[in-house]
């Protein structure tokens, strides 16, 4: 990379990693602007028009997922400092979780594509649900500021287990109608792992596609027991259960009763039209120092 060609680098100012994110990407080829939250597509947008090659994004999985939206598609390259509560995004690519590790790899690795999800208009990188998480998620945002993360995240999955809301869905698979009682329904970029340590991560390796995994039975206790046999035995066991149905595939369709269903991309709850259109869309985002590059044996150096 050429002295003249600097990487802007967008660092949220209200996250509690923007002192340190800051201090790695100062030394390199960055130059670094603090954007709120509310401000960050737009000051995306203007460096993709700009021309710039290469733009870094810090934070976490749902500020990424902004990102994902604006430059997905366009030929630039994204790089990632890592600097969320969970950093899901940074562990499926295998991207490095030190700040200084990332911000070398962010300015000097090649890119590589990778896939991300399509639901309508909207991108996401990781993963995407309708049901009980999206209540879960709203328990634990209404606690957080007082209780904090974990705390938050302890008492709504309890209240959530308890109250246990679900759906109708219908989803169309290759030409086949599947109809279901849910209260999880579960879609995400690549085959996923359910096991523990790696519960939810991207198998290594695995299928390319959208994990489409939906729990039904109105049982709560069977329900539970089968989540507790998925994180031990893994997803492949837990397909075989009658309450768990899962399959990958390039697209799928999945229609309610209600015009509009609120959803989670990559941990971000949004409002939406229905029928649900799903499609996997493949080496859509150039990512710096991504597994593909890595093995695809691509040198690691920019010029």
């Amino acid at each position: 990379m050429t002295d003249a060609k600097r990487i802007p680098a967008f660092i949220n100012p209200e996250s509690g990693t923007a002192e340190g994110a800051r201090k790695a990407l100062s030394a390199g080829p960055f130059d670094i602007h603090e954007v709120p939250p509310e401000d960050l597509e737009k000051r995306i947008s203007e460096a993709v028009e700009a021309g710039h090659p290469r733009i870094l994004i810090a934070g976490g999985d749902g500020t990424i997922r902004t990102a994902v939206e604006v430059i997905a598609g366009t030929g630039v390259e994204m790089a990632v400092l890592p600097s969320g509560t969970l950093n899901h995004f940074a562990k499926d690519h295998e991207l490095p979780l030190d700040l200084d590790e990332a911000a070398k790899v962010a300015a000097t690795a090649s890119a590589g594509a990778v896939d991300v999800g399509r639901v309508g208009e909207h991108l996401f990188h990781g993963t995407s649900s309708i049901g009980a998480y999206v209540v879960f998620m709203r328990i634990r945002d209404r606690l957080e500021p007082k209780l904090g993360y974990k705390i938050s995240s302890f008492i709504a999955g309890i209240l959530t287990f308890f109250r246990m809301p679900t759906i109708a869905v219908e989803i169309d698979v290759d030409g086949a109608k599947r109809i279901y009682r849910t209260p999880l329904l579960f879609v995400a970029v690549d085959e996923r792992e359910l096991k523990l340590p790696t519960l939810g991560g991207r198998v290594k390796g695995g299928k390319r596609g959208l994990h489409v995994m939906v729990v039904h039975g109105r049982r709560r206790a069977r329900i539970f027991m089968l989540a507790l046999d998925a994180f031990s035995n893994g997803v492949r066991e837990a397909s075989r259960a009658p309450e768990l149905d899962a399959f990958i595939v390039d697209r799928c369709t999945i229609r309610m009763r209600r015009r509009h269903t609120r959803i989670s991309f990559d941990g971000e709850a949004q409002t939406i039209d229905t029928p649900l259109e799903y499609e996997l869309e493949r080496d859509i985002l150039l990512l710096a120092g991504g597994d593909t590059a890595v093995s695809a044996g691509v040198s690691t150096q920019r010029s």
